[in-house]
């Protein structure tokens, strides 16, 4: 009995030593008495207006109903890389680069940004277990072009990773962060002078690109125990032409005010996926999707947040197929391009299908419904 405890302290006391760099560090001084006069903070944490609804019961159970096809059998198309592509700045202003999950490189206006940039193998604070990639990044890392700003919506491990912020950071480009996430950066060495954090509806200016920092409804932690440590958000990038990045986010109110002030947009990119009704408040699902991406007042529609990992029990083809499903019910412009694959949304490309056609569960059977919408 006593080899076995001995051995389960050894063990946590690895893990804790092996993970201890990508766990971050909590906000202090200054940056922690600023957190606590935001009108998000309660108290210990960061909450939201309309608290998360979970289902402890739901999302154990949910695993036995998981489905056959949660990662892909076959190699995942990706677009072939082709570094000339940004040689020549976009016709229309505008250029976007999805690269699986909710990576992407957003070019306006001469600006180039990156959007919750991973190119790790595994979402994870280890390097030997935890979520692994489909596909490697379809822009090799050595072969981004310059990158002038990064948005980072939260701290999860999908979204906030540790390899690429040590790789961006030695580029010395701007990070712009929700409140208190500047901590886990300047832990990794990131200078405070390249740290721009924000509170929802504060902005700051990157070239001529002015990035507004938006509510989103989800939460934050890369331990356990630091819970709500961090704010959440999502983006709205305004240039001659307007982009809305949602981050992770179930259906809130809010959206149709980020519409209202800063919308209508061009492009929005909208999470689809990673979806239960146990937790239909984390993540609202392809059709509630839809819906967002109306009340923000969108003009094309790209779904993210999808295609690179699983971290959910539906088909890993389930979330684009439901979303392209509801955006031609609904006649909403949506546009589904190969992980890689740079698009002007002035001149979308036509839908295509390139996954492959596995069974999925329809909006109807399973409908995702976010609470306390009224």
């Amino acid at each position: 009995m006593l080899g076995l405890a001995v051995s389960f302290l050894v063990l946590v006391a690895v893990l804790l030593t092996e993970g201890w760099q990508a766990f971050g560090h909590r906000a202090q001084g200054e940056r922690a008495e600023r957190m606590h006069h935001s009108p998000q903070w309660a108290g210990s944490h960061f909450e939201n207006p309309q608290p998360l609804h979970n289902e402890v019961w739901g999302s154990l159970t949910g695993a036995l109903h998981r489905s056959d096809d949660v990662s892909p059998h076959t190699p995942v198309p990706v677009q072939a890389f082709d570094a000339g592509v940004f040689a020549t700045a976009p016709a229309s202003g505008l250029r976007v680069t999805w690269l699986g999950h909710s990576s992407t490189l957003v070019e306006l206006d001469g600006v180039r940004i990156l959007t919750d940039p991973v190119w790790s193998e595994r979402v994870s604070p280890y390097d030997w277990v935890g979520p692994t990639r489909w596909f490697p990044p379809p822009i090799p890392f050595d072969q981004l072009p310059a990158i002038d700003a990064v948005v980072i919506s939260h701290d999860h491990y999908d979204h906030l990773d540790l390899g690429a912020v040590l790789r961006l950071d030695e580029r010395k480009v701007t990070f712009v962060v929700p409140l208190g996430l500047g901590a886990h950066l300047e832990y990794w060495g990131v200078p405070t002078s390249r740290i721009v954090e924000l509170e929802w509806w504060q902005s700051t200016k990157v070239g001529a690109i002015e990035i507004t920092c938006v509510p989103a409804r989800h939460a934050s932690g890369r331990v356990g125990y630091d819970y709500g440590a961090t704010l959440w958000a999502g983006y709205a990038l305004v240039g001659t032409r307007r982009v809305y990045f949602s981050g992770d986010t179930g259906l809130l109110p809010a959206m149709k005010t980020i519409g209202e002030k800063l919308g209508p947009f061009d492009l929005t990119m909208i999470e689809v996926g990673q979806y239960h009704q146990a937790w239909p408040d984390w993540h609202g699902g392809p059709e509630q999707a839809v819906r967002a991406h109306q009340w923000v007042k969108g003009k094309l529609f790209l779904p993210i947040h999808w295609g690179a990992f699983a971290l959910a029990y539906h088909g890993w083809t389930e979330p684009v197929e439901r979303a392209l499903a509801e955006a031609t019910r609904l006649s909403v412009p949506i546009v589904t391009p190969r992980p890689g694959q740079p698009f002007e949304p002035a001149t979308p490309p036509s839908v295509e299908r390139w996954w492959p056609p596995l069974p999925f569960v329809t909006g109807a059977q399973d409908p995702i419904v976010s609470t306390q919408l009224e």
